[in-house]
């Protein structure tokens, strides 16, 4: 069995009884706010009820404060620092470290080490990965990501926001 979303750039296999198998370097890979988000496993493909996106964040990098309405989200680090947000508190997550979110819950991540870290968020149910998918910006190899100022977050923005429900806070 092979599925393929129509312009999605994801392909997977079956992987004996039933399972998908999404190779290494598969997925939608976006420049979101100065990071780069690749969407390994999405809501098609798992009938809602997962997904999964690689994240490299970059010295200072990081979202805003935000809530996500639907879904529950967990990272876990393979390699570097962040400082999260966890409603008012805050803590230093590093390599190895799961940090799970539950729904409307207020929070973010900023990275504060010296070095680009790497992470996965796993959103349950799937959903919220769609936001990266249709709002970030094609990558263009061998040069920098851009940080997004004020500007980028206009009315279209806005609107994926709303609905992925998304807020920021």
């Amino acid at each position: 069995m092979s599925i393929s979303l129509s312009g999605a750039g994801l392909e997977a296999r079956d992987a004996s009884g039933g399972g998908l198998h999404v190779a290494a370097g598969q997925g939608v890979t976006r420049w979101f706010s100065g990071d780069v988000y690749t969407v390994r496993l999405q809501a098609a493909q798992t009938g809602g009820s997962v997904s999964i996106v690689e994240a490299s964040v970059p010295p200072g990098g990081g979202p805003v404060p935000h809530t996500h309405a639907e879904q529950e989200e967990t990272f876990y680090l393979l390699s570097g620092e962040l400082e999260f947000l966890d409603g008012e508190r805050t803590f230093t997550a590093v390599t190895g470290d799961v940090v799970h979110i539950p729904r409307l819950a207020r929070h973010r991540f900023t990275n504060v080490g010296v070095h680009t870290t790497r992470l996965l968020f796993i959103y349950t149910p799937a959903g919220a990965e769609g936001l990266f998918v249709e709002g970030g910006a094609e990558p263009r190899p061998g040069v920098q990501v851009d940080n997004w100022g004020p500007e980028r977050f206009d009315e279209r923005m806005l609107g994926l926001f709303h609905k992925y429900g998304v807020e920021a806070v």
